[in-house]
C-alpha cells in the first residue's frame, strides 16, 4: 500500500512540476499586450526580431509571441519561422478554424481570448489552450497562447 502512495504522490509532483514549467493564460494575456506596445512603438521589423530572440522577453518557456495579418498569413512566428508567409486562415487540423476565429475576434473587439485544441510540447496529445491576441497600429494582430 505504502509504494502506490509513493507513486500516487510521484505522479502528482511531477505533474506539478510540469505544469510550473508552463505559462499562464494572465502571462500569456500580458506578454501579448506588450507585444502589441512593442510593434507600436519600435516598428515591425525591429519588433519581430525581439520575438525571435530566444534570450528575450517576448519567450518564456511555452510562451511566445506569434503575428496574423487580417487575412490569414503567418507574419512572424519564432518558434517555426518556416510558417512565415503561410496562409492559415483554413488551418483545422485538431477541430477548430482558430485562425478564423482570431481574424474575428481582431475585428470585433481588437483583443480577446479564443480558445482551441493544440498539440501539448512533447506530447502527441491534443489539449485545451488560448490565445489572446491583440490589434496594433500597423493592421495586424499578434497572440500568446497558454495551456488551460
Amino acid at each position: 500500500m505504502r509504494h502506490i502512495a509513493y507513486g500516487m504522490l510521484a505522479a502528482i509532483l511531477a505533474g506539478s512540476v510540469a505544469a510550473s514549467n508552463m505559462g499562464t493564460p494572465e502571462e500569456a494575456k500580458t506578454m501579448s499586450l506588450n507585444a502589441q506596445s512593442a510593434v507600436n512603438e519600435m516598428g515591425r521589423e525591429r519588433a519581430f526580431a525581439a520575438f525571435a530572440d530566444p534570450n528575450g522577453k517576448f519567450r518564456d518557456r511555452d510562451l511566445y509571441v506569434f503575428c496574423i495579418d487580417m487575412e490569414g498569413v503567418l507574419v512572424s512566428q519564432p518558434i517555426k519561422p518556416e510558417l512565415v508567409g503561410k496562409n492559415m486562415y483554413n488551418f483545422n487540423k485538431y477541430g477548430d478554424l482558430l485562425f478564423q476565429d482570431m481574424i474575428a475576434v481582431a475585428k470585433a473587439s481588437e483583443v480577446g481570448w479564443v480558445d482551441y485544441r493544440w498539440p501539448y510540447p512533447g506530447t502527441d496529445e491534443i489539449r485545451p489552450k488560448t490565445s489572446y491576441i491583440a490589434m496594433n497600429d500597423s493592421g495586424f494582430f499578434c497572440g500568446v497562447g497558454a495551456y488551460k
